[in-house]
């Protein structure tokens, strides 16, 4: 059961990806007084597909002002309004995301902290700065983060390196990402052998870092008897180019477009093994909810806490050797991979979920009245 937070709570995003919907409404239906969320639109170049609507937070969009691109180390982003919308809403407390690439927040932080509320940050860490101007740069993140009264990281790795730069311990905490609810039953269990060829699935937004052509050319490698059937479901600007190298050197690969919502299920339900082997994919913790061992690209930190030694593998980015050995190893043990989803289905269904992670940000605002 998640516990309640009585007052007002704010959140501020410089965009809000159409997975985080269900976290807000979950977030705000634990708010006693309601969550506003305030968060523009990306850019086209971005390739994220927004929120359109909440269901229980009220959103405000924003217009964000974009100079450089997000990519850039001189991106910066003002969102006009961020005040007039804080005198509207009058917030106990207000979720900021921890980027000072952000100029609109040390105002937003000075008008919270003159009326006696809270300021708390969500971020996905302090990775090091280098190139140019990166001592200015490490000393406007130090001063953004030391203006908080507490920060919320993705992951444990995000949550050290926010403690390595000085942060108090009790000032840090860490709501494991998620974008997925406690799934309500364990699937049907599998039995200890494949029947036929494996089936290997790979579900996310088809571009070219999410490496697929790298995914291919293992399969491709694979001895005969062990290449599996491989499932693409998705699409996105590098479709094309995907589909003619699959049908170069992987023929037994089945693209099928968008699927959402239901049309997942029976994808997820025959597949032996799920595969990631480029950057991002929070559908990773979707095939964990079905009982699907994992195979991910070593990223961020926050895959270090979803794919561990009993529910999967991380392979080194770009890595096509290790990626090809790791396939060989997966298939070549249908046993060992029915134990690897018991576990991924544990760990989503215990402590990599949505209610885990609304249970953090209610403990951190309450913590924050005392």
């Amino acid at each position: 059961m998640v516990d309640r937070f009585p007052g007002r709570v704010g959140l501020q995003q410089r965009v809000l990806p159409s997975y985080r919907a269900a976290f807000l409404d979950s977030l705000a239906s634990a708010c006693g007084d309601g969550l506003s969320v305030f968060a523009g639109k990306p850019l086209p170049n971005e390739g994220i597909s927004p929120v359109e609507k909440l269901s229980v937070a009220t959103y405000v969009q924003a217009r964000n002002r974009n100079i450089n691109d997000p990519a850039s180390p001189f991106y910066i982003c003002w969102q006009p309004g961020l005040i007039h919308w804080l005198e509207a809403w009058r917030p106990q407390v207000l979720i900021v995301e921890a980027n000072p690439r952000y100029f609109s927040l040390p105002r937003a932080i000075q008008w919270m902290h003159s009326r006696g509320a809270k300021v708390v940050g969500w971020g996905l860490g302090a990775p090091s700065i280098s190139g140019p101007l990166a001592s200015y740069r490490r000393w406007e993140r130090q001063r953004l983060l030391r203006s908080l009264d507490a920060i919320i990281a993705y992951s444990r790795q995000g949550a050290q390196q926010y403690k390595q730069l000085g942060l108090p311990p009790d000032k840090v905490s860490v709501a494991f990402n998620a974008a997925q609810p406690a799934p309500h039953s364990a699937p049907s269990p599998k039995p200890p052998y494949f029947s036929g060829r494996p089936t290997l699935l790979f579900v996310g937004r088809l571009q070219s870092r999410k490496r697929l052509d790298l995914l291919l050319q293992a399969c491709a490698a694979l001895p005969d008897h062990l290449q599996p059937q491989l499932t693409v479901v998705g699409d996105g600007p590098a479709r094309a180019q995907f589909e003619h190298l699959a049908h170069q050197i992987y023929p037994l690969t089945e693209f099928t477009g968008t699927k959402q919502g239901p049309e997942l299920e029976p994808y997820f339900s025959r597949a032996d093994l799920f595969v990631l082997p480029g950057s991002g994919g929070l559908a990773v913790q979707q095939a964990m909810a079905h009982g699907l061992p994992v195979i991910v690209a070593r990223g961020d930190g926050t895959q270090d806490d979803l794919v561990r030694d009993e529910n999967g593998w991380q392979v080194p980015p770009d890595d096509l050797p290790a990626l090809t050995s790791l396939l060989k190893l997966a298939l070549s043990d249908p046993a060992l991979l029915r134990r690897m989803g018991e576990a991924s289905f544990r760990i989503v269904a215990e402590e990599i979920n949505i209610e885990s992670m609304v249970s953090v940000f209610i403990r951190v605002f309450n913590s924050l009245r005392s």
